[in-house]
């Protein structure tokens, strides 16, 4: 089995930086591309850039670059996802300013700039500004440049209690800390950082600024590992988060190797069989194409290790004990590969007493049978067999030490009795009383009938044994729950089904406790009912805000950056661009205009039309879709500028460019 994890390869900053990168290239006449920095933490990715034309430069360069950008030979740079020191734009800024030839698009995820703005505006005297992240990693530099004051970087908690036990921060006594973490930081690391800090600071600030994205890729990155026997982290030998993925999976895994490029496979030596499952993890900056070259890899590799069976010749005796492989499978029979130079046989009434199993319902060609030979005919080339002789010995003995050790069986409900039903154990029969059947006073035990369930032994007399559905049930739900509550903490992810919902939120099964969204949890935007948003039976994912392990409560989050209508809106709109907005609101100053489901704009009555006018309402109607210009993006307070009026001036202005003659043209086809 080989298997690749949901959330591998590009994320949603990635993705957004590589698209709009790919479509310049698509599109461009004559400009010239550069990145600033390399885009992206992968060097297949961008020497396949470098293929397309597209330059890598520096922030040292651009002043020069800015000088040779003309009408002819116009110059864009993008800037990388992982964004970029406030300095830098700075210049960016500035040469853009100068020269309409050179302008400049910025491409850093949103959840980048999202810890910019916490970095500028928690900027102060009395605060101490803390990160933990890689400090010469790009993503931090960035961050690190928008505070301005006292701040320290701490790779891990390690660094971070170790500074706090050297004193380093006594200096900082007075002032208020402010503790993020780089959008890629393993979370038990971030975890534990902020428990060292709340013992140094009563009044920390502290902003969980971890990519959602990434939680769920680390988190799955976890599970994917216990399942597996070997991975395969693929990613950039200079990404954090394809470093942390490898740190994660290499704890539950040993066999875990990480890779750049599928050409790496051939240098691991990996040892496999045919049973073996691989599973694949990939970073942020993997493109989609090298996580399947990858896959295609592997599939290969497995089909030459498939294990071959040895061929060998014994000879049977009458009373033998001997072990086959099923080769065909009836109702009336059994054939097997003993390999020997017999092919042995087991009818069905010396497998079992229960007249309504289907031989073809528990046997599968492949499966491995031990039975005792009863007759043996080498004229035939064939040997009778009993797989029940060598059941009955073994299954009563295991009965008894069941009842003993409290191990729990399972078997299967072949018949409903008086008083209970009958479960079948291998070649054994248990009594289970209605009450230990798990079923309700005066429940129908017929819904157990040919359903394979979990019991123990409570008790023996003579040859006959009594078993409990119920107390394995009862058992597995505490240790479900126990193993739940041990394990839950704030911020960690989970899948569940809606439950129920109420006026005021949704219950979520998180498999077998139950917790809480509250509706305003549920969307961006203001909504009447849950119901508007999810519905009973609907799986979703969410993540832990918080708990009460004693009361039993859990309160969870469902809406994340991703479906942020502010982050949707501006991964696909920039300044400059023209927008078809529906008219939803009129003020005296001027009409607000949706632009997607959850972002509107103004449109200021100076904006609307060429000519003055009294009132919006002059011109314009509720519920009217327009064109409209996008004329000013206020990423801090999430505000946008629209313009009607630009759009007019720009078509006015087309119109008086237009030769006398083709005007002359025009007005006579109007008329």
């Amino acid at each position: 089995m080989i298997e690749i994890a949901k959330n591998a390869g590009f994320c949603f900053g990635v993705k957004r930086a590589t698209d709009r990168l790919e479509e310049a290239i698509r599109s461009r006449s004559g400009e010239r591309l550069y990145t600033l920095g390399t885009l992206i933490h992968n060097d297949t990715y961008n020497q396949k850039l470098k293929d397309e034309g597209v330059e890598v430069t520096s922030i040292g360069r651009i002043p020069a670059l800015a000088d040779t950008a003309s009408s002819d030979s116009p110059i864009r740079i993008f800037v990388r996802a992982h964004g970029i020191p406030r300095e830098d734009e700075a210049v960016l800024r500035r040469e853009a300013e100068k020269n309409p030839y050179f302008r400049y698009e910025d491409c850093t995820c949103p959840y980048v700039k999202k810890i910019h703005r916490i970095a500028k505006d928690n900027s102060s005297e009395d605060t101490l500004f803390i990160l933990i992240g890689k400090a010469t990693h790009p993503e931090v530099v960035g961050i690190m440049s928008y505070f301005d004051g006292d701040k320290l970087t701490f790779e891990s908690s390690e660094a971070l209690e170790n500074a706090a036990n050297d004193g380093i921060f006594q200096k900082y006594a007075k002032k208020i800390p402010i503790l993020a973490a780089q959008t890629t930081q393993n979370l038990v690391e971030w975890k534990k950082s902020q428990k060292i800090l709340k013992k140094l600071y009563t009044n920390a600030s502290i902003f969980d600024t971890i990519c959602s994205v990434t939680e769920l890729r680390q988190t799955e990155a976890e599970e994917l590992s216990a399942r597996c026997d070997l991975m395969i982290v693929i990613g950039g030998k200079d990404s954090s988060n394809t470093a942390k993925l490898y740190d994660i999976c290499k704890k539950i895994c040993p066999q875990t190797h990480r890779i750049e490029r599928p050409s790496e496979l051939a240098e691991l030596n990996l040892i496999m069989s045919a049973h073996t499952k691989v599973g694949i993890a990939a970073g942020a900056s993997t493109p989609s194409g090298i996580i399947q070259e990858v896959y295609k890899i592997m599939s290969e590799m497995k089909e030459n290790f498939e294990e071959l069976l040895e061929s060998s010749f014994k000879t049977l005796n009458t009373g033998d004990i001997v072990t086959g492989i099923v080769t065909n499978v009836t109702d009336a029979e059994l054939t097997l590969d003993l390999g020997a130079q017999v092919t042995g046989f087991i009818k069905a009434e010396q497998i079992t007493d229960d007249p309504s199993v289907k031989l073809t319902e528990m046997f599968h060609k492949g499966d491995e049978i031990e039975a005792r030979v009863g007759r043996v005919s080498d004229i035939e080339g064939i040997a009778e067999l009993s797989k029940k002789a060598v059941d009955s010995a073994k299954s009563w003995q295991k009965i008894v030490d069941a009842c003993e050790s409290g191990e729990v069986l399972c078997g299967k409900v072949v018949d409903v009795i008086k008083g209970g039903v009958t479960v079948l154990v291998g070649a054994n029969r248990i009594f289970v009383p209605a009450s230990h059947t798990g079923v309700p006073k005066d429940g129908d035990l017929m819904t157990l009938k040919g359903t394979e369930v979990n019991l123990k032994v409570i008790e023996i007399k003579g040859n006959r044994a009594i078993g409990s559905i119920r107390l394995v049930l009862r058992e597995e739900r505490r240790a479900k729950e126990a193993a739940f509550w041990a394990s839950i903490e704030e911020g960690k992810v989970y899948t569940g089904a809606v439950k129920s919902m109420t006026s005021y939120g949704a219950f979520v099964d998180l498999g077998g406790v139950d917790g809480m969204v509250h509706k305003t949890e549920l969307s961006w935007t203001p909504i009447a009912s849950p119901a508007d948003v999810v519905s009973v039976g609907q799986e979703i994912t969410v993540f832990v805000k918080s708990f009460d392990a004693e009361k039993k409560r859990i309160s969870l989050g469902y809406k994340t950056d991703d479906t942020n209508p502010w982050y949707l809106f501006t991964g696909k709109y920039a300044v400059g661009d023209v927008a078809s907005v529906k008219i939803v609101n009129m003020m005296p100053f001027g009409a607000f205009a949706e632009i997607v489901d959850g972002v509107d704009g103004l449109i200021h009555i100076s904006q609307i039309a060429l000519e003055k006018i009294g009132k919006p309402a002059d011109v314009l109607k509720l519920g009217q879709v327009v064109d409209a210009k996008i004329i000013a993006i206020d990423e801090e307070n999430q505000k946008v500028s629209l313009s009607i009026r630009a759009l007019l001036e720009e078509a006015q202005a087309a119109e008086e460019a237009m030769p006398e003659e083709f005007a002359e043209e025009a007005e006579t086809v109007e008329e």
